[in-house]
């Protein structure tokens, strides 16, 4: 029993970080332009992100001390503060963007303008991470988040032609789009994957629940079956735009369109279903980066942190929080749209990447942390293939913004 609800907090990381308002938006915008051609994107995402997070819990679990911690021991003030400039300002976008994507979904639910509700959400996700014990947090907000499953149960509702989904999935069939955007797109898609709070909240949440060398294969369990769900789920969200908006022409622009398939293939029930899954995965998803913000700045300091220890105790970890949830609320309240926060932060994560998973690779390739825990040869190789891949698309993804237009 103990294992499956350790489970949790696998589901809780695939649900609020590989399904954030990120995955939503980025998959339906691409399902509606590109159908399922970009379901490759997603599978190799889903691999990259259990690599890294399996080497990032492997680190906290063996060492007891979460990775940003060393990160900046081993490789020193200067390169653990580039890694935390990259990773602290991509965090804090993809905060604003989580908060923004709740008063959407809230709004969903009620018709209430989003800019009232964006106060409101803010304060919530605060009054979570200061009163609720992490094993709770985590426990409700994933398995509520498994709601999204409704995406999928759309799509079998849906009646599609399976084999214009698979012709799709083979890039054939679709509408023209220039190559420069197709890439674009792709790379939003891994951004969106393997955003850097993901492995700082897997290896912090590790060290919170106490994890040591006799939790590895529950570290493996939950990076198993967190992330190719949340995977799974993402090609759903797609699925049911290529079937949906795409034959239309419809392209997506707001949050009420994401959800515009299920309210077709399962009427009023199904929707008020997806609904609760959108407000707990981007809940869930804004506590993820608010802790995570936290994480970073405190573990850079040597500041006290975590929510095993009574907030006054800890008083700086929790000040960078409500800090960073006051400047998310700032830039929400002045009218920009959360979409198109959404849309850039994915972007932006990509350019991250390279800082944020390099150094991961180094430590856990280190003896002096690891011990006889360290990499694999097949491990290393895996994970230097994809730092090629991640440094490729870093290089990329500001040029394709520019040449596209952000994807226009």
């Amino acid at each position: 029993m103990k294992r499956l609800l350790g489970v949790a907090l696998g589901i809780l990381t695939a649900i609020g970080g590989f399904l954030d308002i990120g995955d939503l938006v980025t998959n339906a915008v691409v399902g509606s332009r590109f159908g399922l051609s970009l379901a490759w994107v997603v599978a190799v995402g889903v691999v990259g992100i259990c690599v890294f997070a399996s080497m990032s819990g492997r680190v906290a679990a063996v060492s007891g001390r979460a990775t940003f911690e060393i990160i900046r021991e081993r490789l020193g003030p200067r390169a653990a503060a580039a890694n935390l400039g990259a990773s602290f300002l991509i965090n804090l976008l993809t905060l604003t963007a989580e908060v923004g994507g709740i008063a959407l979904a809230l709004q969903l639910a009620s018709s209430v303008e989003p800019r009232l509700w964006i106060p409101v959400a803010a304060f919530a996700v605060w009054l979570v991470i200061w009163r609720v014990r992490f094993k709770i947090m985590e426990n409700v907000t994933g398995l509520l988040g498994l709601c999204l499953i409704a995406f999928a149960v759309a799509v079998f509702l849906l009646g599609p032609d399976w084999s214009e989904l698979a012709a799709q999935v083979m890039g054939q069939g679709l509408p023209e789009e220039s190559t420069t955007v197709y890439w674009y797109y792709a790379i939003a898609l891994f951004g969106a994957a393997m955003t850097p709070y993901e492995v700082f909240f897997f290896s912090s949440g590790a060290v919170e629940e106490g994890w040591t060398v006799k939790d590895l294969s529950q570290s493996r369990i939950n990076v198993l079956v967190g992330f190719p769900l949340g995977g799974l789920l993402s090609v759903a969200i797609a699925a049911c735009a290529a079937i949906v908006l795409l034959p239309q022409a419809i392209q997506v622009e707001t949050l009420s369109q994401v959800v515009l398939p299920v309210a077709i293939g399962g009427g009023k029930l199904l929707l008020a279903f997806v609904i609760v899954g959108i407000v707990a995965a981007t809940f869930g998803a804004a506590l993820e980066t608010a802790l995570s913000s936290g994480y970073t700045i405190a573990q850079f300091f040597g500041w006290s942190w975590g929510k095993f220890r009574k907030p006054r105790a800890a008083a700086r970890f929790h000040l960078t929080m409500i800090i960073c949830l006051v400047v998310a609320v700032g830039v929400l309240m002045t009218g920009v749209d959360p979409v198109l926060v959404t849309e850039y932060s994915v972007v932006f994560s990509a350019v991250a990447l390279p800082l944020t998973y390099l150094p991961i690779l180094i430590v856990a390739n280190d003896p002096q942390y690891m011990g006889e825990h360290v990499n694999s040869r097949v491990m290393n190789a895996v994970g230097s293939l994809y730092l090629g891949i991640i440094l490729i698309a870093a290089l990329a993804a500001i040029p394709l913004m520019v040449i596209t237009g952000a994807g226009a």
